[in-house]
């Protein structure tokens, strides 16, 4: 067309100046300017024809490009709009130029023109106006001349380079459309003049360096794609030497192949990637073709080669390229399909790369890494996992040379992604608790990959490795299985300070997540880890001890565990080796090795008082160095008591004395010496309490420790003097700042401590303790009412009145738990009137600025007042619950009533009850607990007469608890006793009886309650337990009325029984690994030291179960109760029946079925027997006739009810449904023995008839499906082991049934749950527990029929397959042995229509409308059938939208996919190619391939294509040639594509043999 164009207009006019002076008038459009190009390009080429360029051509090109096409690129660079003319107008006036270049006669044009481009390039930069430069240097670029215009290419080719390079993602739209055009258009042409500027090129591309960054990638690759065929040597051209030296060889330089890596690895986008695999595909065609000898080692200069080529070994070199680059392609399916069937050949890359003769790397190790850097960034996590495991089992079988990118490739690549929480989920079939297979296989590869380091580098990989876990946020999962994996590494002296500094911070960095047994048990095993790799002669005992601190004792590190004795041991063996550092330590203590001579200095340097305090004005010192110095000293003392385990326990006593005797020396001043320093004082007593905390906490035994007994009888010496101080500075006026409030809790603390350590050796009238309490709850009294008497109030008095308040609510709270210190009699006193009287929620007023005592002020305002008003009114609502509970026989249920003695607060119950809310409104959310105490008190007495407040109470409680549920601290302890106090029984009685409001607002409170559950789990836990303990209470109390309350809140226990969320995948992660932790018992230190909150949905239903377990069917309310519950659940049951939720296996509504039926179980022996008219399906009432023997056990006269089963079963043995008869098959066989047995004449008749009919059953000839399923379900446990009524018991019912049985694993509840949830004991004699037959040893079977053939271990036998998908591959189950017989001729020739030989086959075809529409193909073109999955498809409304009645005409044949390779097997022995419709790695393009007549078309599934155990099945993988970006047709369509061309095939044959 271009041609006749040019043409055209030449023959209108000879002359081309005027023809070309017409051109360049008027209006720029894209079509004149391409017009121009037209007719320029067809005088150039006459003028080459002719050999001339005189005239006026040349003078007229000139003109052209100076006069028009220049300015006309110029004006385009000053409009940067215009979509795709301005790239038409861009492109055809760039061409144009380059034809007025070649005719002005010479080169100065060119030169001219570049030279002006250049400038405008430089000018404008990356902006979007450089396009029209671009243009220009491109077109007149290889116009240039390689030596004259050489210094001007080099200029024009940084040029290029740096716009192409500059393409990093900061700039957008156009920018990054020149970057482009330069790398594309002008870059190559420069390439084409060689010498100069490809050199220019090269070096600015050698001196860019590996990229540093993902944006970076692109650009270079992009630019290197460009010049590929001139960066790599040319194979034809490498005869002339002259030839072979004037380009570079981009193969030897590092560089080259470092940038492919990154594209091959870092790369974002798909194009990237691809660009990335040409250029290695194209490196390696190149180095086969010279087939010459081409190293290049990496930028080290040692190390293996990054590439290298050897004739010698070229096949083994272009396996390993071949087998890498169809690895990285098949990864661009990014499915899990895609990689699998791979990954055998992922492991012969290893085993290519690897010297067999001397065991180092012949293939540097980054190129696998690329792979799996590839696979771990993957959006398919299971793609990820996948890639991560296959990493981990590398040194499983073939021990791999050390190289430093291994190294590096673990510490960053594969820890980022063993961070992501998903990859540790249990592996199908996997019982829950069992551990994650991923963690196990990191444990098991850190420890074999750090026995194989070399000794010099182990330290610093551990170091790092180590240091990574501290550079990001890790979840609580992944940080417990690398600290797992860590701890298990062989010890080894690898760590100094800088490791233990490393551990300290991975400690912290475990502190952020929620689960708290994931917490502790990861501070364990990182404890183990620093015993285990820590260098002691590196660290000293300052650094350890510093370390420790690190841990929660609350949490992980406890005396009596384990872990503590695996400490001490580790302290005793050690203890002379560590370092003795000259300077002193972080606390200012001077360094030593000796772990006694530390700990004394430690002890001594704790009490010591600052040289400089000057006063008593002090902020109490910080609580660190208190709990560093009590755990060393008892850890000193237990690796002492380790020492001399044979020895007097003399001994023990004597070296703590020895620790402790500065403390106790001190202690003993306290009430002497009125002028020891205020700090000092300070610190020991908070060494006191620490050491007492240290040494009771749960973990270790008291009763038989002697450490503790020692500890406490030197702390009892002391109690006189510490109390008396404690005493003389709570009520002397001595606290009078701010901070002497944190003195005032200290204070308490110790005396709280002091009172349970003298209940413990026995409470004596007299001894120093009671000497105090009276004098201070006097003492505190009587501040208190003097503070009253309207005095200023300044700051000493309000801090004074806060902590008599404080001194006078531990008093209270110590009286109320210890009886034993009950000081007055049950009659009112002055101090029961007094605290009857207190004005409740009397905000303490701010005190007036003093001038000596600003700065307390200011630390007042700084602190916030607030808060110390809400500990005062808090310390208010203590002795007031103690008050209440002393008196709660007094409180009136109105306040009409006048009591003697005058107690207000008592007298006044709701007037206390309406201060109670108004306190609720006013505290924090951590100060309501004794306000929640004194309203379960107040509310059983008031709510007859004032329900309307109650019902308010409730309200606003239940606010603070939902409004609290995202605090994990206070929370528990807030809902415990909110549940006390709103279900407690009386008010559940209450409530029931006057059925007002309170009974509704507590049903309504209870099912928010179940609902909260559902997001918080353990919240329906606290309440379920309470209610049932305290029903279980009552009904004891009070047998004839008990379960009354309960009755009336069955629902509670009904949705207990069925209670259970189905949890998000991370929920039930979480869940299985604290589960995994538990299970390890005694061998994880945090099970001893953290307790189990039982807050695990199970234990909701285990409480309702054991609950009903001790319901008696005796006593006419518990048989009441479990009737009316038993109604209620059938009710759900039919509820949940009906619900138009889509019901299915393990939904959820079929977990609440289950539960309910289970629930039943339970409580059917406690029924009377009955007929019950249940609704059921035939198959199960055969199931239980199978039983038959067993239910008539105990009947005395069985004939009758034999003769009447066997009537009903003999007539289901002829019912039409397969699995009714096999069914009825089972029942007859059972029936039949006992009829038999007891020698019943009268079925004397159908004797030959019921042992023929059985006979032939269990002798049926051959091995299809019928035999097996009969076989199968005689084996089946309900039939063949299972007993009902030896395993009628609770493990039968709730873990044993729902395993077999294939329910979900989050519906096995094992027994050990039962037995460990104490909160409901069982009797002693309780023996419904565990099922005594050997049901519980059997493995899950299947109810239904299984196709499983003679090829089923095929695909998992196969090493490496011979072809793979490109894109994705699934795994199939093969079918079983089935004689097919595929009749075509019969139906076409009834059809009476000309056939072809071509046999479809879509059964793996999931889609009703590409089966439709294939269906219409094939009829259309003559296929003589198509094969379908299933037959049913036809009635689908979509397939018959698409077919158009297609199936009519067409034959169509049942084969299911597990059948397939049967099928296929008997058409190649028919004379069938068997042709697959898939992207392999040996497939033939569709226009190369010659259909044979007997064609059998095999094509893929939509999402996975074909199996790739069907692929070997495969005589031909045919693939259609695409020219897109996007990697695969619809099946129906690539489907459409093979049948024309079959078609026309045979057409094309079929006239050339009529021909």
């Amino acid at each position: 067309m271009e041609c006749v164009l040019a043409e055209a207009l030449l023959s209108q006019s000879r002359d081309p100046r005027a023809l070309l002076a017409a051109l360049c008038r008027g209006e720029a459009s894209a079509e004149r300017v391409e017009t121009l190009r037209f007719l320029l390009q067809r005088l150039e080429d006459e003028a080459a024809r002719g050999g001339g360029g005189a005239g006026p051509l040349p003078e007229a090109a000139r003109e052209v490009a100076a006069g028009y096409l220049v300015p006309l690129l110029r004006g385009l660079r000053g409009r940067p709009g215009g979509g795709p003319d301005r790239r038409r107008v861009l492109r055809a006036a760039g061409a144009a130029l380059r034809s007025c270049a070649r005719l002005a006669g010479g080169p100065q044009l060119a030169a001219t023109l570049a030279e002006e481009a250049l400038r405008d390039l430089l000018a404008a930069g990356p902006a979007p106006g450089a396009e029209a430069a671009v243009e220009v240097l491109a077109a007149v670029g290889p116009c240039l001349r390689p030596r004259e215009d050489g210094p001007l290419l080099e200029r024009v080719a940084r040029a290029a380079l740096g716009l192409a390079l500059g393409a990093d993602g900061a700039g957008a739209g156009r920018a990054e459309d020149a970057a482009a055009l330069a790398a594309g258009r002008l870059l190559p042409a420069l390439g084409q003049c060689g010498g100069a500027a490809l050199r220019a090129v090269w070096g600015g591309l050698v001196a860019a360096g590996a990229p540093s960054g993902p944006g970076r990638v692109g650009p270079q690759l992009l630019v290197l794609s460009a010049l590929a065929e001139r960066l790599l040597p040319e194979p034809g051209a490498g005869r002339g030497p002259r030839a072979r030296e004037e380009g570079p060889d981009a193969r030897r330089c590092w560089r080259f192949w470092r940038t492919v890596q990154a594209g091959l690895a870092q790369a974002q986008d798909a194009l990237t990637r691809r660009r990335a695999r040409y250029l290695l595909q194209r490196a390696v065609e190149v180095s086969a073709e010279l087939g010459a000898p081409c190293t290049c080692g990496p930028q080290e200069g040692t190390g293996p080669s990054l590439f290298w080529w050897s004739e010698k070994k070229k096949d083994e070199l272009l396996k390993f390229w071949e087998n890498y680059i169809l690895i990285m392609e098949t990864l661009e399916g990014n499915q899990i399909h895609v990689i699998k069937p791979v990954l055998p050949k992922l492991k012969s890359l290893f085993e290519y790369a690897v010297s067999e003769e001397d065991g180092c790397w012949l293939f540097h190790p980054s190129w696998h890494m690329c792979i799996y850097k590839r696979m771990f960034e993957s959006e398919n996590k299971i793609l990820t996992k996948e890639g991560v495991i296959h990493f981990l089992e590398l040194y499983e079988t073939k021990i791999l040379p050390f190289s430093p990118e291994f190294s590096e490739f673990i510490i960053g690549p594969l820890m980022d992604a063993l961070s992501e929480s998903s990859l540790y989920i249990r592996s199908p079939g996997q019982l829950i608790g069992s551990g994650s297979p991923l963690g196990l296989k990191l444990q098991k590869f850190l420890v074999t990959y750090v026995s194989l380091l070399p000794e010099e580098i182990k330290s610093s990989f551990l170091l790092k490795f180590i240091q990574k876990m501290t550079s990001r946020h890790w979840c609580g999962i992944p940080i417990l299985f690398l600290s797992k994996a860590l701890a298990n590494v062989p010890r080894c002296k690898a760590l100094g300070v800088d490791g233990l500094l490393a551990l300290r911070d991975v400690l912290q960095c475990t502190m952020i997540t929620h689960q708290i047994l994931l917490r502790g048990a990861a501070q364990c095993y990182l404890l183990q880890t620093a015993m285990n790799l820590v260098d002691v002669e590196k660290v000293s005992l300052s650094d350890v001890s510093t370390f420790l601190m690190s841990l929660r004792q609350e949490e992980s590190l406890r005396r009596g565990t384990s872990l503590w004795t695996e400490l001490c041991d580790w302290l005793r063996v050690n203890e002379s080796r560590f370092r003795h550092a000259s300077a002193c330590s972080s606390i200012g203590l001077p360094e030593t090795s000796s772990l006694n001579a530390y700990v004394k200095n430690l002890v001594q340097e704790c009490i010591k008082s600052p040289s400089w305090e000057t006063g008593e004005d002090h902020f109490m010192p910080d609580w660190f160095e208190a709990k560093l110095v009590a755990m060393m000293v008892l850890l000193a003392v237990d690796v002492e008591g380790m020492k001399s385990q044979y020895s007097e326990k003399r001994r023990t006593q004597n070296v703590l004395r020895i620790f402790l005797d500065p403390l106790l020396e001190s202690l003993m001043k306290f009430g002497t010496n009125a002028y020891m320093p205020l700090l000092k004082t300070d610190r020991c007593l908070q060494l006191l309490l620490k050491l007492l905390h240290t040494c009771m906490l749960k973990g270790s035994s008291t009763q038989d420790d002697e450490v503790f007994t020692l500890l406490q009888s030197f702390v009892l010496s002391t109690t006189e003097s510490v109390s008396e101080f404690i005493l003389r500075r709570l009520t002397m006026n001595e606290l009078s700042s701010v901070s002497d409030l944190d003195r005032c809790h200290l204070y308490l603390m110790v005396l709280t401590e002091l009172i349970n350590l003298h209940l413990k050796v026995g409470w004596k009238r007299g001894n120093p303790i009671w000497r105090v309490i009276s004098p201070l709850k006097n003492a505190s009294i009587q501040h208190l009412q003097e503070l009253d008497s309207g005095q200023d109030p300044t700051l000493a008095r309000q801090i004074q009145r806060v902590v008599s308040m404080a001194a006078l609510a531990m008093v209270c709270e110590a009286i109320d738990q210890k009886p034993e210190l009950q000081l007055d009699s049950l009659d009112a006193g002055p101090t029961e009137r007094f605290l009857s009287s207190l004005p409740l929620n009397c905000t303490l007023q701010k005190p007036h600025a003093e001038k000596q005592s600003s700065s307390f002020e200011e630390s007042s305002a700084s602190q916030g007042w607030g808060k110390i008003v809400a500990q005062y009114i808090h310390d208010q609502w203590i002795c007031l619950s103690f008050l209440l509970r002393k008196y709660h026989t007094l409180i009136p249920a109105s306040e009409g009533e006048v009591l003697e003695p005058i107690l207000p607060a008592i007298q006044m119950p709701v007037r206390t009850l309406q201060a109670a809310l108004e306190a609720l409104t006013v505290l924090p959310s951590d100060q309501v607990l004794p306000v929640f105490r004194c309203m379960k008190i107040l509310v059983p007495k008031l709510l007859t007469s004032s329900e309307a407040l109650c019902v308010e109470s409730f309200d606003t409680a239940w606010k603070i608890i939902s409004a609290l549920s995202n605090t994990q601290l206070i929370f528990w302890s807030n809902l415990k006793a909110f549940v006390q106090f709103v279900f407690d029984t009386k008010v559940l009685t209450i409530a029931a009886k006057i059925k007002g409001q309170a009974y509704f607002k507590i049903k309504e409170i209870m099912y928010k309650i179940i609902e909260m559950s559902a997001i918080k789990t353990g919240v329906f836990n606290t309440l379920i337990s309470y209610c049932c303990k305290s029903w279980i209470v009552s009904a004891s109390d009070v047998p004839q009325v008990s379960l009354s309350s309960a009755k009336n809140y069955s629902e509670l226990v009904l949705e207990a029984c069925i209670f259970g969320t189905v949890f998000r995948r991370d929920q039930r992660l979480i869940q299985d690994v604290q589960t995994y932790i538990e299970n390890l018992g005694h061998d994880c230190a945090a099970n001893m030291v953290i307790e189990n909150t039982k807050r695990e949905d199970h234990y909701v239903r285990i409480c309702a179960v054991k609950f009903l377990c001790l319901l008696h069917g005796s006593n006419v309310s518990h048989k009441l109760f479990m009737e009316d519950l038993a109604i209620k659940l059938l009710d759900k049951d039919d509820l949940v029946s009906k619900c138009r939720t889509r019901y299915y296996v393990n939904s959820q509504q079929h977990r609440v079925k289950n539960r309910i039926w289970q629930t039943l179980l339970v409580l059917f022996p406690s029924f009377d027997e009955g007929e019950e008219n249940l609704k059921t399906s035939i198959c199960t009432f055969l199931s239980v006739l199978s039983h038959l023997d067993i239910i008539t056990q105990n009947i005395p006269e069985k004939k009758p009810i034999l003769k009447q089963a066997l009537i009903i079963v003999l007539q289901w043995c002829f019912n039409h449904n397969f699995s009714i008869r096999l069914y009825a098959l089972v029942a007859l066989k059972k029936i039949w023995s006992m009829c038999k047995t007891l020698n019943m004449e009268e079925f004397d008749a159908l004797t030959s008839v019921i042992e023929s009919s059985l006979n032939e059953v269990e002798n049926m000839p051959g091995a299809g499906n019928a035999k097996k399923n009969w076989q199968r379900i005689q084996e089946h446990f309900f039939f063949a082991t299972f007993h009902p009524l030896q395993d009628y018991c609770l493990e039968t019912i709730f873990y044993i049934f729902p395993r077999l049985s294939g329910l979900v694993e989050d519906e096995w509840i094992a027994i050990g749950k039962f037995t460990r949830f104490t909160d409901i004991p069982l009797d002693a004699g309780f023996q419904w527990y565990l099922s005594p037959t050997h049901l519980c040893e059997l493995k899950p079977g299947d109810w239904a029929q299984q196709d499983i053939g003679s090829h089923s271990g095929e695909a998992d036998s196969q090493s490496e397959w011979t072809d793979v998908q490109k894109k994705i591959i699934p795994w199939k189950n093969s079918a079983p042995d089935l004689d097919l017989e595929v009749v075509f001729q019969d139906r076409v020739a009834r059809l009476g229509k000309s056939i072809s030989r071509l046999i479809v086959v879509a059964s793996l075809i999931d889609k009703p409308t590409n089966l439709g529409g294939l269906c219409r193909t094939c009829e259309v073109f003559g296929a003589s059938a198509l094969i379908v999955d299933s037959l049913q498809c036809v009635r689908d409304k979509q397939f018959q939208s698409l077919s158009v009645s297609a199936e009519q005409w067409l034959p169509l044949v049942e084969v299911k996919p597990p059948q397939l390779i049967d099928f296929l097997q008997q058409k190649k022995a028919e004379g069938y190619t068997v042709i697959g419709v898939e992207q392999t790695a040996k497939s033939v393009d569709l226009t190369q391939y010659s259909f044979p007549e007997r064609s059998l078309l095999l094509l893929g599934n939509e999402r996975e294509g074909i199996p790739a155990n069907l692929i070997q099945e495969l005589d031909v993988c045919v693939e259609i040639p695409q020219q897109g970006i996007i990697r695969s047709l619809n099946v129906h369509v690539s489907g459409a594509l093979l049948i024309w061309e079959y078609t026309r095939q045979q057409l094309l044959r079929h006239e050339d043999t009529e021909s």
